[in-house]
């Protein structure tokens, strides 16, 4: 957006005729504030801009972050058990023995994020395998929408038909 009509929708004269996004910006080097109020500086230093991938689902952003934190720990961890072997430090056989075991629990919770992603996809996601629960799941919530929709219906027998049925209005 140029800095006139940036400076037109604001109310304030224009001071210089031929500047462009980057004169609006104060990027020209000289003093921005005579450009534009600090409303229209404040305007660009936001941009949004559209999420390039859908958010991942609740229960697998959390093993997710469960996972990197166990996988960060245990980096942590061997490199301490490193460090210790080198200055041949009595703790070096117990953090390595640790170190092994943190192995384990890390490769579980990396392991967890995909069974959590495959199971949640399948539940959930796309309805494309005909062998999928998420069909059936999904069947069902649509049978039982129907159900509390027809419920709340009034019974037949106590709709009157007007005589002037199908006409907006009644006079």
């Amino acid at each position: 957006m140029s800095g006139q009509r940036k400076a037109a929708q604001s109310g304030q004269p224009s001071k210089s005729p031929g500047a462009g996004a980057l004169g609006a910006a104060g990027c020209d080097g000289g003093g921005s504030d005579e450009l534009m109020g600090t409303a229209e500086r404040r305007g660009e230093l936001w941009v949004e801009e559209p999420a390039r991938r859908r958010r991942m689902p609740d229960p697998v952003r959390t093993a997710a972050v469960r996972a990197v934190l166990i996988v960060a720990l245990t980096l942590i961890q061997a490199v301490i058990a490193f460090l210790c072997t080198l200055a041949d430090s009595w703790l070096a056989f117990p953090m390595v023995l640790s170190s092994v075991g943190s192995t384990v629990v890390a490769t579980w919770g990396v392991l967890d994020v995909w069974v959590t992603r495959q199971v949640w996809n399948q539940r959930n996601g796309v309805v494309s395998a005909p062998n999928s629960t998420a069909r059936q799941l999904r069947r069902e919530r649509r049978q039982a929408r129907r159900q509390t929709r027809t419920q709340g219906r009034p019974a037949p027998e106590r709709i009157r038909r007007r005589e002037g049925a199908g006409q907006l209005t009644h006079t």
